[in-house]
């Protein structure tokens, strides 16, 4: 159906808005990041799940560290419904990392999978739920290459084993049933979507 004028405006505000996230997160643009959430927005990673500001308090804590994941973004699908939206964007994370001795890069396909709301008229994230498709390890050096603990790799889901496996070896404990590709949790996540855009609860 074609969208109002109004449609497409929120439209294009969302999209601006999922843009800004990724830009402002990796620049560590703290206060302009803060922005796109709403203050009961919640962020869930595989390494950490949290509102919205403490996902920032982590993530700073983590630039001080030395830890590095940047995010690529592609194409954006955008479901409204009045005030609420359904959004999901194409998206790479890369993190960087030794691990077992040598120094890596991690890619992970996937979705960004967002539940928004304008709220005074200000569109803003309640939910951030990356949907993680596959991933793959690479040492940045050639020739190099890590030996990693089959069993450990194993223990995580297919979409983000390899990514899990790099995290837990830096320090961080990995949720281990986030959504993939297919399976029973995106499906879930999909009803949970659909539920939010008739104006039910998360």
């Amino acid at each position: 159906m074609p969208r109002s004028d109004a449609e497409i405006e929120d439209d294009r505000l969302v999209r601006e808005l999922l843009q800004n996230w990724a830009i402002w997160r990796d620049a560590g643009d703290w206060e302009r990041f803060r922005t796109v959430w709403h203050p009961d927005g919640r962020m869930m990673a595989t390494w950490t799940q949290g509102t919205g500001d403490e996902f920032i308090e982590i993530s700073k804590q983590a630039w001080a560290k030395g830890v590095s994941i940047l995010h690529f973004l592609g194409g954006i699908s955008v479901d409204l419904a009045g005030n609420r939206a359904i959004s999901q964007t194409k998206m790479t994370i890369s993190q960087r990392a030794e691990v077992e001795g040598v120094l890596c890069d991690v890619l992970c396909t996937g979705r960004f999978y967002d539940f928004l709301e304008k709220r005074e008229g200000r569109w803003g994230i309640v939910l951030r739920q990356p949907i993680y498709e596959k991933d793959r390890m690479d040492p940045v050096t050639p020739g190099t290459a890590p030996v990693l603990d089959k069993a450990l790799l194993e223990q995580f889901p297919h979409g983000y084993r390899h990514l899990a496996y790099l995290q837990t070896r830096i320090g961080y404990t990995v949720k281990r049933d986030m959504p993939g590709l297919k399976g029973p949790e995106v499906e879930a996540l999909y009803a949970r979507g659909a539920a939010w855009l008739k104006g039910n609860p998360i």
